[in-house]
């Protein structure tokens, strides 16, 4: 059981390193927070519907989005919008407002915006059912649930930390000048990915 644990902490670690929609919006809200439960909405969302996926790539459940090349398609194409409209509210949201109050998004709007770039973002859907979802493969009982329990953990401790740290280092002054075009520069690389997503699928249904 303890291989299973190890085994899940250092997978899940390193799908979730990399830089993504996922881990760029909720680093910008953290920045954008005066506080750090203002951004709490975004980070249980994102860590909640983690969750979801990696129990439904444990059980198998999710291994029909791979047995259904529309679906995949489908995932593709909404994902991709919505990743550009996230872009778009990003590029417009300053750092700070005339009042000098952090610009942070509504509560509905983060929730909104976290559960988009998770359960909709198909590469974090893709990884988590062709390599989470394999791996498990690999464990029954409660050494699957252990190599699952593991993966949740990091995705949780994660997004608090991603969060936490953005917090942190928007109350420096540094920070707090650059704000603005850190905002630009996300939301560039959420475009980059939308446009990624989109170009995959016109290659698909062409």
């Amino acid at each position: 059981m303890f291989l299973a644990l190890i085994h899940g902490f250092v997978l899940a670690l390193g799908l979730i390193l990399p830089l993504g929609a996922q881990n760029i919006f909720i680093f910008t809200q953290g920045t954008q927070a005066k506080r750090a439960m203002q951004c709490l909405p975004a980070v249980l969302t994102a860590a909640v519907s983690d969750t979801f996926l990696i129990l439904l790539a444990v059980e198998g459940a999710s291994l029909i989005l791979l047995s259904h090349p529309f679906l995949k398609e489908m995932l593709l194409l909404v994902g991709s919008i919505l990743l550009l409209i996230i872009g778009w509210s990003i590029w417009h949201s300053p750092s700070e407002t005339e009042e000098g109050t952090s610009n942070m998004l509504s509560a509905k709007r983060q929730m909104l915006f976290a559960a988009s770039v998770s359960l909709l973002n198909p590469h974090a859907v893709l990884d988590t059912v062709g390599v989470i979802g394999t791996n498990a493969l690999n464990y029954d009982g409660n050494e699957k649930w252990a190599f699952a329990i593991a993966c949740i953990c990091v995705s949780w401790i994660w997004f608090f930390g991603l969060a936490i740290t953005g917090q942190l280092l928007g109350k420096t002054e540094r920070l707090k000048q650059w704000m603005i075009y850190i905002n630009k520069l996300s939301a560039v690389l959420v475009w980059m990915i939308g446009g990624y997503l989109l170009i995959q699928f016109l290659h698909g249904v062409m």
